[in-house]
């Protein structure tokens, strides 16, 4: 069944957070709120469980890490091996200094570059992808909530409950 979105834009963050709380509590379908600056108390009012962009972003440091061993260990044993004073050419215990800068930069590298692509792709912020804009104030002073109502008389409905709830207006 398709689902008709109605969005309700609202230019206060406090009357929209208690819209949310007082929308959602009355059985209303509110699945997004887009805000110029972060709300406090907003992820809780969507009902939003906590990101796991951070499980990925370990994994990507993790991945960086071994990388950076990999890659330490080709170079002073396959490519470019030197014998100096005897010592082995790949002895993690005894050159722990050495590795220490490689192996922390390539972690970052990766973690960062990893966590920046991963969200840019979870969002569906990539290039050539047009943005859906509700309202052209809504990333200046303007916060838009949209709420799915399966019928169009639920959505003219969940339209008169936001005005209700002080919203400037109402579009579809």
């Amino acid at each position: 069944m398709a689902t008709k979105k109605v969005y309700g834009i609202f230019e206060d963050d406090d009357v929209v957070l208690e819209a949310v709380k007082t929308l959602r509590a009355k059985k209303y379908n509110v699945v997004d709120v887009i805000s110029p600056f972060p709300i406090h108390g907003m992820d809780p009012a969507l009902g939003l469980k906590r990101t796991r962009l951070s499980i990925c972003t370990f994994l990507y440091g993790i991945t960086g890490t071994s990388l950076a061993f990999l890659m330490m260990y080709y170079m002073n044993i396959f490519d470019w091996p030197m014998d100096i004073g005897g010592k082995p050419s790949f002895a993690f215990y005894k050159n722990m200094p050495a590795f220490i800068p490689v192996t922390f930069e390539f972690t970052v590298l990766c973690a960062a570059h990893g966590m920046a692509i991963t969200f840019f792709l979870r969002s569906k912020i990539l290039p050539g992808v047009e943005p859906h804009v509700i309202d052209d104030r809504m990333a200046d002073d303007r916060f838009v909530m949209t709420i799915e109502a399966a019928t169009g008389a639920e959505a003219e409905d969940a339209k008169a409950a936001m005005t209700a709830m002080g919203a400037l207006y109402t579009k579809d």
